[in-house]
């Protein structure tokens, strides 16, 4: 059986000590919830040390980039390449988170063109997609997933299952003044996602691991996880602290499916 999966993006948050601190916690306690799969994605200045820690252990613990640049190398002043993040070691890269494609005008067609140079360096790409408030008020939410899913995955082969995480974070849920999803809305987006995926590919679309994320916290995380396809949880804030993570876990138990 499949583990759900577990993780949390800590944004441009964490000092370098406090980020070996937090990593070196929670390597100690993810042993004893066997149940879920784990990962964390610090800021690129974290990683290196980060992944030694990680080593030195033999964790389980999956480590993650919050971007990735889509060429090897190049004349692309402040980026990082997927040779760079191979490098180090690195499992996951997060790719269209909705501050990305908000503040660094990401577009659909550039996370394609990442998630496929991902793959080919043998990373799992972690494809966010979301739905700004104004979408949902004017009930076009599922057409702008739908075409943010669609573009994402162009030219990815079903051969690639497995190899690639789907999270849904809406817009207006994200962040310090963001609204928690009625877990009600969460399964009907959630049910529409992968209705997409098998659409695109076939039976095998219903294996694409669907995370949710937006608001997570101790109160909803069950309502979300329970869920038929929510294959996992992209915990933000809520995470940041081992014991409330650890909270997090205890509060879910064992997740079947």
């Amino acid at each position: 059986m499949k583990k759900f999966l577990l993780g949390t993006n800590w944004k441009m948050n964490k000092t370098l000590a406090e980020g070996l601190a937090y990593s070196a916690a929670l390597m100690t306690i993810i042993g004893k919830y066997p149940q879920f799969e784990f990962f964390i994605i610090p800021p690129y200045t974290h990683l290196w040390k980060i992944k030694e820690a990680l080593a030195a252990q033999k964790s389980p613990l999956k480590l993650g980039a919050q971007n990735m640049h889509e060429q090897d190398s190049g004349q692309f002043t402040g980026e990082i390449s997927p040779l760079m993040l191979a490098e180090i070691g690195v499992d996951i890269i997060e790719l269209g988170h909705s501050e990305r494609r908000q503040y660094f005008n990401e577009s659909d067609e550039a996370v394609n063109r990442k998630a496929r140079a991902a793959l080919k360096h043998g990373f799992t790409p972690l494809i966010c997609i979301g739905e700004q408030q104004a979408d949902k008020d004017y009930g076009v939410s599922k057409e702008m997933l739908a075409k943010q899913l669609k573009i994402a995955l162009t030219d990815v082969p079903a051969a690639a299952i497995g190899q690639f995480w789907i999270a849904y974070e809406p817009v207006w849920a994200i962040g310090v003044a963001g609204t928690p999803a009625a877990a009600a809305y969460v399964e009907e987006i959630h049910d529409f996602l992968r209705r997409v995926l098998i659409d695109r590919y076939g039976p095998s679309g219903a294996a694409v691991p669907l995370l949710f994320g937006g608001s997570v916290n101790i109160d909803n995380a069950r309502d979300y996880a329970r869920l038929a396809n929510v294959d996992g949880l992209f915990i933000g804030r809520s995470a940041w602290e081992p014991e409330l993570f650890e909270a997090i876990m205890v509060a879910l138990g064992t997740i079947t499916k």
